[in-house]
């Protein structure tokens, strides 16, 4: 018997014309494709519809989301808004910049943070630790929205910059605007298992010019003219000048074809996932002690990076049923291991698990499902008819344990 993967990234023949065109141009580090791949994702995004979307290529969704913070001035003092339940890139690029996270719990019915509760946990603060508070990051977790317009209204209110974690959420919408359309800036990443692969790699968006030209020149080592500019252009090469102490965040060529090709069918990759997940909902429907996800309002769109589905009977239940699926040879895993639980965090700062009950019960939980495109029917329908059968099996387990 075949196994089935977690994931597998979505990559074809199709991919193949961009990569060997770059190498035969030899000019593999950021140039001409990795232009035409920030230009490509911006129309993408806006649709057409609107101009001054600058899309920067990086080489990862962290270092986007670093960017991004660093532009909106966050630094030692300051205090960033992140939900628990993430993976810990959310909240280590705010120690970075000598920042501190500040850990909310989530909702449960779509693992996102909601504008309302942060404004209340915010109240709730001793106003000289509220004064502290310079950004929110909300998550699209699995790539549903969070409540941008929500959040945009709280973070105008109070002065916040709002910077989106979209690592899940190509392509997401809520209320009809893709994300990467909203707030100050916005972090997606092309990790091996996101929805638009180039192996590494990220991009930054924003309308803010002037976020835009501090994350271009913070983005190569604070140097004012690139590798292309200078090597291609009528000017000496060897001038440039250093105007801040940046980053090695540069995205290259061969990341770039690679991103351009799969941006043209990111539309259709997402389609696939769509028609697996809801395939899942059917299946699953019906099925005691099984959750399906929570899916968007009628016209967004949601991403389906992950299919999240919930077990329950606690930890022990959904640990079994992990170990039952894997000896039937289906991978899954598990979105996420809270921030709270880990040493680093939990010890820096003193955070404890009675302080995120939604998380914990979530954590507790949660097992994400086999998802990709490249997922045949067959596989789709052997994740169905195996796992309600694996979950009695783990139930007499977890109780016999």
């Amino acid at each position: 018997m075949d196994r089935i993967p977690f994931h597998v990234p979505s990559l074809d023949d199709r991919d193949v014309p961009g990569v060997l065109e770059v190498l035969r141009e030899k000019w593999v580090t950021t140039g001409p494709k990795c232009r035409a791949f920030e230009e490509a994702f911006g129309e993408f995004l806006d649709g057409g519809r609107g101009e001054g979307l600058h899309a920067i290529a990086v080489n990862s969704g962290t270092s986007a989301l670093h960017l991004a913070l660093e532009a909106c001035g966050v630094g030692p003092g300051d205090r960033v808004v992140v939900p628990d339940m993430t993976f810990t890139a959310t909240a280590e690029v705010v120690r970075y910049l000598g920042a501190d996270p500040l850990f909310l719990d989530v909702d449960e019915a779509d693992f996102n943070l909601h504008p309302g509760a942060v404004e209340a946990a915010i109240d709730a603060l001793a106003p000289e630790d509220a004064a502290r508070i310079k950004a929110v990051v909300p998550v699209h977790y699995g790539g549903l929205a969070c409540d941008m317009d929500g959040f945009e209204d709280l973070c105008a209110e109070r002065g916040w910059s709002l910077v989106d974690d979209a690592a899940h959420a190509l392509p997401t919408s809520h209320g009809g605007r893709a994300i990467g359309t909203w707030g100050r800036a916005t972090a997606f990443s092309f990790y091996a298992t996101k929805t638009l692969c180039t192996g590494e790699g990220g991009m930054v968006v924003t309308r803010d010019d002037e976020l835009a030209a501090r994350m271009r020149v913070m983005r190569l080592h604070g140097i004012s003219r690139d590798a292309f500019d200078r090597y291609r252009s009528d000017e000496p090469a060897w001038s440039y000048e250093v105007i801040a102490p940046g980053f090695k965040y540069n995205l290259g060529d061969l990341q770039a074809a690679l991103g351009l090709s799969q941006l043209e069918r990111a539309e259709e990759f997402r389609r696939a996932r769509a028609r697996i997940a809801a395939r899942y909902d059917e299946g699953f429907s019906g099925v005691e002690g099984l959750r399906t996800p929570t899916h968007p309002p009628a016209g967004d769109l949601h991403a389906w990076h992950l299919y999240p589905l919930r077990v329950e009977g606690g930890r022990a239940v959904r640990d079994a049923l992990i170990e039952e699926l894997a000896a039937a040879g289906i991978g899954t895993s598990v979105h996420f291991i809270p921030l709270h639980r880990h040493p680093y965090w939990r010890d820096r700062y003193g955070l404890q698990p009675g302080a995120f009950p939604v998380t914990e019960r979530l954590f507790a939980e949660e097992i994400s499902l086999p998802i990709y495109v490249s997922m045949e029917d067959a596989q789709v329908d052997r994740v169905i008819e195996t796992l309600p059968r694996a979950l009695e099996r783990a139930r007499v387990n977890a109780t016999s344990s």
